[in-house]
């Protein structure tokens, strides 16, 4: 830095020194240094030509300079002749100057005595130096003789040093300076004109004034570059070069216009040779073009010397400008990069499975590629400033350990990642081994439970039995775990706590099915050796099924490692050879599927899409021409019932926006990846959020469909049909969104099943929970649009998060006792529906009907304020129920679920409503107690409850929230897996100690059993009643009204209508043929079967539930309607 600046002020010396002697050498070529005397000063005097300068010249160079005749000459101020004769003895080079001047005074009008004075005046003024004075004297004869008998006689009194020769006529003139350096006037030939002279003489002298001046302008904006101090950042330093920048190109426009002026002088006194080539200058002339040549070689001088401090000065600025973006860069750099290695710090986790470390490492190289980018700008940067440093930069101190800290922090990183990458990789492997063991473990424990008992008591079958478990003992060298030591030695940089937790537990669980098969062979090898009494085998319990040994251990390390031994005692060995076989089926599918084939299977998939897709909207489009807009044709209005004119809107609902949607957006988006299928997931959610229409479409679909069916029959429809050349009715095409929208999951699961190991399986699975999301939200506002009877705004209640049906008692304490007894050992049949700040009890109702008017309704009973509601997880007794509890149990309502998966997703869904309507009321308690410490007016409360409670309502709500970690309530309960988000819930058994534990309140569960003496009178609590719908026969009948009617255990029946005398029209679907059935028969050969058409979604037992509506035009015609009771998962 110092450097540079020594060079910056040698640069500038430099430039002064060198415009100072363009200053210097001006005035001289002017002889301003001598006479400081311009013509435009004396201008007008000169324009008098009372004496001029001709730019003849004597014998020996001499200038010569004529007084011609003035009559006034007298009469000159003495002022401006002196002015006049020192500018003309100034204009001479010195050289010629000092030879001396010869004067040439013409007389030859004027009297004696006016010849006397003149030269007596020149005399006495005339500033140069004489060689020769030459006075024509008066032509007329007397002034002539007399102007020789006086200057004879008075030649003393002219005081000159030089010889005064007195000429009678030119002709003697012409004998002392040669015809052609005198003037025409003269006799001679010299070309003279005055007004020429004068202008180039004013031009020249204007030249050498901006000559001299642009070199002072230059001095001042050199020292002003100079002394101006860098600026410290971009924006400045970029503003700074750019005013220099300005102020530099003013400078050189005005040199270049000095330049021009200079060129034009020149060319001015040129012309007359450029004219005619044979014209010969004289000699003033050629002085004055060798003044302006010499003037502008100064000025040549002058750019060229502030080019030279420019380049440097302009190269300092810029390197400045380098140096502020660079620092920018840098600090821009260094917190991006100190941003992504905090980000890079976060990878601690070295996952909890196979999966789960596919997953983080997908992470982290999608984080990596994130993050190139910065790296490599960082390095680009770094490049930057070596290339700064080697370029010899001014500020090389500073840029050094900028680039040297830049290097450093890329190559950290790159070798912070590597080592996670290389951590992944291990932990990756490692779970691979536990994997591989805990499969091979379950494969093991599955082949104990499959070998039948009866079969391992003969001979044959033990050495069988034998054989295929030392067969799968010799698959183990390649599978399970061999030393334990040996893994916590290999793998002790990844192995935290948990992890050395879950090797410990799947090394007990394979020395645990290693000891069962020494003990399976041990028995096997008795049996082989000797035969023994056959031993009578005794079918395990129904219930107590083992998962299928497919699944994979996943994220879950609640490993059994005991108890295998009774787990395979209550085996079902039948239903376990089935899925074992099946098992081996789909193994030996998976090994002979390639990639090749996969693909296929995906591409085939990806095409049903896009064809599928292509015909929805054409049909969409077809229904919107063929029948909406048809609606609003004038030529068609005679032909629209009146009752039906403007309800377009209710037919239809907002079939014209998914149109729009899936025309113009999804077609376009699916048909981009026709050529990579196993990333179509990415697709659909990207447009999940417009799926949302769909949910306003089925709730409008109960009102199209009663308007259909009012107006079915209406010729309109019948033309709109005949047009269009329609198999199917409108109804059936009506029906085309609710099926499409419940195909895509089922695409695709089939694309899932063939792209588990592509790029995209993650996108595909998020967007199937996604779909099975929105067709749980259509089914849930399908049932709440349902409910008859609330009084209040359902919109109030906040979102719909779960509804089903359950079986409720109830338990007071303000009551009587018998009351309370009734109610606790009687349930009532409830449909609950759980919104964010209420839940509700309903009943449900079955309406008859056809298509969506048998849908349910559910009569609303009562309703709990969240804001009051505390749960208890678990009742003793039965895995399945759990208590909602009210106004600090005042009001207890035991809740029975279908399933105990049920159970749990209820109570994990209520506890998340309660945790944050707790976390909003200590907010606001905290809020207003801080509003009450500054003095402030209290605000309303704000409370997520239907209702605003008082403060102290909210301080005992907060107490009771309190109370909730209590040993009832849910604070402390221990929750049952839950099935995960989106899936659904999976059809596992229960565990033996639940199955176990479902004793006490077990007699009250029988449905039949159940009651609503509460709010139906307490008639009817025992029978059955017989609705509507399809049912499965439990036992066979054979007398029917009509001895042709018969109906087997399996076939599947279609209750039609009750007639006369207690008999039910029926008709058996598994033959076609229909009947009479008494109602009490009925009741025996139904049993407690429920009807396929009226499953709920509690029945159902999913959480994601799905329209299973079939996509063709003939299902759509044989099943003119389908209702969202339907729904299943």
């Amino acid at each position: 830095m110092r450097g540079w600046l020594r060079i910056e002020e040698m640069a500038l010396e430099e430039l002064m020194q060198r415009l100072n002697a363009v200053s210097q050498c001006t005035d001289e070529i002017m002889h301003q240094d001598i006479i400081p005397l311009y013509a435009a000063d004396i201008e007008d005097q000169l324009k008098k030509q009372f004496a001029y300068l001709s730019g003849g010249r004597g014998g020996d160079g001499c200038p010569v300079i004529t007084f011609p005749d003035y009559p006034t000459f007298s009469e000159i101020p003495e002022k401006e002749f002196q002015n006049v004769l020192t500018y003309l003895t100034s204009i001479p080079s010195l050289r010629d100057a000092g030879i001396g001047f010869i004067l040439v005074i013409d007389r030859r009008q004027d009297k004696w005595t006016s010849v006397k004075a003149s030269i007596l005046r020149i005399a006495a003024s005339f500033p140069g130096n004489l060689q020769l004075v030459l006075v024509l004297r008066p032509t007329g004869f007397f002034h002539r003789a007399l102007s020789d008998i006086a200057f004879k006689f008075n030649k003393d009194e002219f005081k000159m040093k030089v010889p005064i020769i007195m000429l009678g006529s030119v002709s003697e003139l012409q004998g002392y300076i040669d015809k052609t350096q005198l003037t025409e006037d003269l006799g001679g030939t010299l070309d003279y004109c005055h007004n020429r002279w004068l202008s180039h003489r004013t031009a020249i002298e204007s030249f050498a004034q901006k000559v001299k001046q642009t070199a002072q302008i230059l001095q001042s904006f050199g020292t002003e570059l100079a002394e101006t101090e860098l600026p410290n950042d971009v924006q400045s330093t970029s503003s700074l070069l750019a005013a220099h920048t300005e102020k530099k190109d003013k400078m050189k426009e005005d040199i270049r216009l000095a330049v021009e002026q200079g060129d034009g002088i020149l060319g001015s006194i040129t012309k007359p040779v450029t004219e005619n080539p044979e014209y010969k200058l004289n000699q003033d002339q050629l002085d004055n073009q060798t003044t302006v040549e010499r003037l502008l070689a100064q000025l040549h001088e002058t750019e060229t010397a502030f080019d030279q401090f420019w380049t440097k000065h302009q190269q300092k600025l810029e390197q400045c400008l380098h140096l502020r973006n660079f620092e920018q860069n840098f600090r821009e750099a260094k917190a991006a990069l100190d941003i992504v290695s905090e980000r890079l710090s976060a990878f601690t986790d070295v996952g909890n499975s196979c999966s789960h470390v596919e997953h983080i490492l997908k992470d982290l190289a999608s984080f990596e590629e994130k993050s190139c980018e910065t790296v490599a700008k960082a390095r680009m940067l770094a490049s930057e400033g070596d290339g700064f440093i080697q370029s010899n930069h001014y500020a090389v101190d500073s840029i050094i350990p900028k680039c040297s800290e830049l290097h450093h922090l890329c190559d950290a990183f790159t070798t912070e990642t590597e080592q996670k990458r290389n951590l992944l990789n291990k932990s990756l492997e490692l779970h691979g081994l536990l994997e591989k063991s805990m499969k091979w473990c379950d494969e093991g424990i599955y082949l104990l439970a499959s070998q039948p008992v009866d079969k391992c008591q003969s001979q044959d079958g033990a050495e069988s039995a034998l054989q295929e478990i030392e067969k799968f003992l010799d698959t183990g060298a390649g599978n399970k775990i061999k030393e334990l030591n040996k893994i916590y030695r290999e793998y002790a940089h990844i192995l935290n706590e948990d992890l050395k937790k879950h090797v410990q537990k799947v090394f007990q669980k394979q020395e645990s099915m290693e000891e069962m098969f020494q003990k399976r062979q041990v028995s096997l090898k008795k049996l082989a050796a000797k035969q023994t009494r056959p031993v009578q085998p005794v079918a395990p319990r129904p219930e107590a099924f083992v998962k299928s040994p497919c699944t994979s251990p996943g994220p879950q390390r609640n490993y059994v490692t005991n108890s295998e031994s009774s787990v395979l005692r209550r085996v079902n060995y039948r239903k376990t050879r089935s899925e074992m076989t099946e098992l081996h089926q789909n193994r030996g599918g998976s090994t002979m599927d390639d990639e090749e084939n996969l693909a296929v299977l995906r591409q085939h998939v990806i095409n049903e899409l896009i064809e599928t897709e292509r015909a929805y909207v054409e049909e969409l489009l077809c229904v919107l021409e063929g029948y909406a807009a048809e609606m609003d044709n004038p030529l068609m209005a005679h032909l629209i019932p009146p009752e039906l004119q403007n309800k377009k809107d209710i037919l239809f609902g907002n079939m014209e926006e998914i149109y729009h949607f899936h025309n113009r957006i999804f077609l376009r988006e699916l048909e981009n990846y026709v050529e990579y299928p196993e990333l179509v997931g990415r697709c659909f959610l990207d447009q999940m959020e417009d799926f949302q229409i769909y949910e306003k479409y089925c709730q409008n679909k109960p009102r199209s469909e009663s308007l259909w069916r009012q107006f079915s029959d209406s010729i309109f429809f019948q033309e709109c049909q005949r047009k269009l050349d329609h198999k199917l009715s409108l109804d059936s095409y009506l029906l085309k969104p609710v099926q499409r929208i419940t195909k895509y999951q089922l695409l695709l699961k089939e694309m899932l099943k063939y792209s588990k190991n592509c790029e995209g399986a993650e996108d595909l699975q998020e967007a199937l929970t996604s779909i099975l999301g929105i067709l749980k939200a259509v089914n849930d506002s399908m049932h709440q649009i349902a409910i008859t009877g609330y009084d209040g705004n359902l919109n109030e209640l906040g979102k719909l998060l779960m509804q089903g049906s359950f079986s409720v008692w109830t338990d007071h304490k303000k009551g009587h006792s018998k009351v309370k007894d009734l109610a606790r050992f009687k349930p009532m049949q409830r449909h609950l529906f759980l919104h964010e700040k209420a839940v509700l009890f309903c009943k449900k109702r079955e309406e008859n009907g056809e298509g969506y008017e048998k849908a349910p309704s559910y009569s609303y009973k009562h309703s709990l304020n969240m804001a009051a509601v505390g749960i208890t997880e678990n009742v003793k007794g039965d895995a399945k129920k759990f208590e909602i509890w009210y106004n600090a149990r005042e009001e207890v309502y035991i809740i029975q679920a279908p399933t105990p998966e049920v159970k749990a997703t209820w109570v994990n869904e209520i506890r998340k409503v309660l945790t944050s309507q707790l976390q909003a009321c200590r907010e606001a308690s905290q809020h207003r107690t801080l509003e009450q410490t500054h003095s402030l007016p209290l605000p309303a409360t704000s409370c997520t409850s239907p209702s605003q409670n008082n403060v102290r309502n909210i301080r005992k709500l907060e107490e009771r929230k309190a109370d909730l970690t209590s040993p009832e309530g849910y604070g402390t309960t221990v929750a049952p897996k839950y099935p995960e988000k989106g899936k659904g819930w999976a059809k596992t058994s229960h565990s033996l100690d639940a199955s176990e534990e479902n004793d006490g309140w077990s007699s009250a569960e029988d449905p039949l059993n159940s009651s609503d003496a509460e709010e139906e009178g307490g008639g009817g609590g025992g029978e059955m009643k017989l609705t509507p719908g399809k049912y499965t026969v439990v036992t066979d009948y054979e007398k029917g009204v009509s001895e042709e009617f018969t109906v087997k255990s399996g076939d599947l029946v279609q209750l039609i209508r009750e007639g006369e005398d207690g008999l039910w029209s029926v008709k058996n679907l598994s033959t076609g043929r229909e009947g009479w059935i008494p109602a009490n028969n009925l009741l025996m050969l139904i049993g407690n079967s429920k009807s396929v058409q009226s499953l709920s979604s509690s029945e159902s037992g999913t959480a994601s539930s799905t329209l299973s509506t079939s996509s063709s035009c003939s299902d759509s015609c044989n099943a003119s309607s389908t209702s969202f009771s339907d729904i299943k998962g």
